[in-house]
């Protein structure tokens, strides 16, 4: 009971001291999941996750869902499920995210959408509803919008564009509080249909430029393993993958040089057949 009211003291202090800008909540394998959105070969319905445009090239309707357990606290536990959905008017995904526990947490909800716009260029937006909730002090929410590009700018080579919250949704009945604007650039590289590197630039508000790199390679077509870093908080992550008909699973690790280990479990379900050729490597 000690443990959880200095938590959720501390939770609120910070979220005090962050005035007027929130940084927004990631899992600290963001750029894990979100990895395939600069690719062609390797990209997955959590690409969109990291930005919008990457959910133009999904074939398949999947589902997904990501659990951490953050420096292996219970109370600061993080869970995203994702699901897209191919159309022929272009694709719609919808993404929800809770980080937390009883006494504080936030919840996310935003729908996207992503279409091509001929061969060389894709483009994506999502809607989001945020909300926080701390025991004894309320709940608040906030809207905000993600925009992104991809352009292909060869068969291997990909680069993009995505921002994130650029006219600031605010928290609470006097608006005092704000969600920060992220701003990200993004390129990836095809080298081949096993392996892939991906690279992002990335500036949030009121925090140092965080550059985001990872790599992807397929030993067999059921099995991956990725690889990556961001340099704001010199973590590492690192993980494997497996997958047995329409199932993936990936078993997650990162590392925080003074905060330790987060260990994390991804599910991917294909929930419809190929659609058409290329469809099955585009979702494992």
């Amino acid at each position: 009971m000690v443990k959880k009211f200095l938590l959720l003291l501390f939770l609120v202090l910070l979220k005090i001291s962050l005035l007027p800008a929130q940084t927004l909540r990631k899992p600290i394998s963001a750029n894990y999941t979100g990895l395939g959105a600069y690719s062609l070969n390797h990209v997955d319905v959590f690409s969109f996750t990291a930005n919008q445009a990457a959910l133009a090239q999904l074939k398949n309707t999947t589902a997904a869902v990501y659990g951490e357990r953050r420096f292996l606290l219970n109370e600061l536990n993080n869970y995203t499920a994702a699901i897209g959905l191919p159309t022929s008017s272009g694709n719609f995904g919808l993404k929800t995210n809770y980080y937390g526990f009883t006494d504080y947490n936030e919840t996310r909800l935003g729908l996207a959408y992503g279409r091509k716009l001929g061969t060389k260029m894709d483009i994506g937006v999502q809607f989001n509803y945020h909300g926080i909730k701390i025991s004894g002090y309320g709940n608040a929410s906030a809207i905000s919008f993600e925009l992104g590009t991809i352009f292909h700018l060869t068969d291997q080579l990909h680069a993009g564009v995505h921002i994130n919250n650029p006219v600031g949704g605010k928290f609470g009945k006097n608006n005092q509080e704000k969600l920060s604007s992220v701003y990200t650039v993004g390129l990836g590289y095809d080298a081949s249909e096993k392996f892939f590197i991906s690279t992002e630039i990335q500036k949030e508000e009121d925090q140092p430029v965080n550059v985001n790199a990872g790599m992807q390679y397929k030993f067999l077509p059921q099995l991956l393993a990725r690889v990556g870093m961001s340099t704001a908080t010199s973590s590492g992550w690192i993980g494997i993958g497996l997958t047995w008909k329409s199932l993936r699973l990936d078993v997650t690790s990162s590392y925080h040089p003074q905060l330790g280990i987060t260990p994390g479990l991804l599910i991917l379900v294909s929930l419809s057949p190929p659609a058409g050729r290329g469809s099955e490597k585009e979702n494992n």
